[in-house]
């Protein structure tokens, strides 16, 4: 008999397959989403007493179907549908096919079928996610309303919405269209991104990390990199979720404040993510192209393999930005650039790229500019601008942590008036390079990867890689076991 926990995650697996053939066969998707709770519901129930069945997905289906049957039968029920039978009439392409015709569309077909049609483009971001999480995560409306610090009737009308867009749509439930699968893949991805990004740096609350919010985006990405092994963005985004989340459990205090990566107890990282997510950023990047999460998953892969107290490949980082910005430009993408500029060749460098994102409406307000800005400042020897830096970042930000962190920065840059010497910590214009490696990782831990959720929550751009403007080469060699940074400069000199 398996145990409490493995029996969860079972259900949890087989949800999205047995509601995408539900909704393959019968269509109404409300209806089918009710039936495949309850179906689960009595798995839970009886599995633990009876065991678990041969077929277990399709002991599921097989209880839905009756549940369905036993929806169809009320009179309300049938009025309702005798009332859409003589106001249209569906074309043959758009039958299901019969219940026991198991054969004709996989498991894992119709888990990706689900989605895609939860990610569809007429869909808006907000309602994706949500759809998302409560159609193939499973997640309860209250669950996902506590995880977005929404009022749950506001996230039960916006999944209502979602689903009645869907029907008045007509949308097929099939594998959409070969030209149109990059594009419907990249929302998917997008969406599972922003689930993530969520969980692991809040926007509000009183908490920086939602565990359960960055354990659900890698179950799904594990479900989408089942079904789409070949798709390197998609290895590339699961490698980065797994690098990410292998620092998770060092990254606060018990008390929930936040810990600069050089201060962190590398124990208490999770060697087997990391070690996981290492391989996937060599796979990906084994194949053609560099794309948005594959460059990133290579950038955490240079952060996760600097040897603790070593020093970080900042020109490795700085190269694979250049490429991220030729291919994804964006506010977030030219922030981060910025640190890796100033950790190369010197805080001005850094600052001056920063001047543009001054004007950007999409960064203005962002405590994450703030904070860049006065880590740059500081490096430059400017404490006076820092620490005005740092206040303005701890009242902008959204978090409790996230305030208290930059708060105490603030009051560590020196009492007003002073101004440290430029080389005090190697800080002038050129040194930056010189500064040690835990200095420079302390400040910057919290902007590589979560800066850019702001950003691709407003919809500023749909990914440049998303447009398939992908860098076009031919496979990088693994010529050794770290260092994916070294392959994408070699493919920036090729450039």
């Amino acid at each position: 008999m398996r145990s409490d926990q493995q029996l969860e995650t079972l259900l949890a697996e087989l949800r999205p397959s047995v509601l995408g053939a539900l909704v393959r066969r019968h269509g109404q998707f409300d209806g089918c989403e009710d039936a495949a709770q309850e179906a689960l519901v009595a798995a839970a129930t009886q599995w633990p007493v009876e065991g678990i069945p041969e077929n277990a997905r399709g002991w599921l289906l097989t209880v839905a179907g009756r549940r369905l049957t036993d929806y169809w039968r009320s009179d309300a029920a049938r009025r309702a549908r005798e009332a859409t039978v003589a106001s249209m009439a569906l074309p043959e392409a758009s039958l299901a096919p019969a219940p026991d015709d198991e054969d004709v569309v996989s498991a894992d077909d119709d888990t990706l079928i689900l989605l895609f049609m939860c990610c569809h483009p007429v869909l808006t971001q907000s309602s994706q996610v949500a759809l998302t999480l409560r159609a193939v995560g499973g997640l309860t409306t209250e669950e996902i309303a506590r995880a977005f610090m929404v009022p749950q009737a506001s996230m039960s009308r916006r999944i209502s919405r979602a689903k009645q867009q869907i029907k008045n749509d007509g949308m097929d439930f099939r594998m959409p269209p070969e030209a149109e699968r990059p594009g419907r893949t990249r929302a998917v991805l997008r969406v599972l991104y922003l689930i993530f990004n969520e969980g692991y740096t809040a926007t509000v609350g009183p908490d920086l990390l939602r565990p359960d919010l960055t354990a659900e985006a890698i179950r799904l990405t594990r479900q989408a990199h089942r079904v789409l092994p070949d798709d390197a963005e998609v290895t590339g985004l699961l490698a980065l979720m797994l690098l990410t989340e292998a620092r998770r459990p060092a990254r606060t205090l018990a008390d929930g404040d936040l810990v600069p990566m050089a201060e962190q107890d590398r124990s208490r990282w999770n060697g087997a993510l990391a070690e996981e997510g290492l391989a996937l950023v060599v796979e990906a990047l084994s194949r053609p192209g560099a794309g948005f999460y594959r460059l990133q998953a290579a950038i955490a892969a240079v952060h996760v393999e600097t040897p603790e107290g070593g020093e970080t490949d900042w020109p490795q980082i700085l190269a694979l930005y250049d490429l991220l910005e030729q291919i994804a430009p964006g506010a977030a993408v030219r922030l981060n650039r910025a640190v890796a500029m100033a950790m190369v060749k010197g805080p001005r460098e850094g600052l001056r790229l920063l001047e543009p994102l001054e004007r950007d409406r999409w960064m203005a307000g962002s405590h994450r500019l703030s904070a860049v800005r006065a880590h740059l400042l500081e490096m430059a020897g400017d404490t006076d601008g820092a620490r005005e830096a740092y206040r303005a970042a701890a009242r902008q930000a959204g978090t409790g942590p996230e305030q208290r962190f930059l708060s105490e920065r603030a009051e560590r840059v020196g009492p007003a008036g002073t101004e440290k010497a430029g080389g005090e910590r190697g800080g002038t214009e050129s040194g930056g390079r010189e500064l040690a490696a835990d200095e420079r990782e302390s400040r910057t831990e919290q902007h590589e990867l979560a800066s850019d959720k702001r950003e691709s929550r407003t919809e500023q751009h749909d990914l440049a890689a998303g447009e398939g403007e992908s860098v076009r080469e031919e496979p990088l060699r693994h010529d050794r076991p770290h260092g994916p940074g070294d392959r994408a400069k070699r493919l920036r000199a090729r450039r």
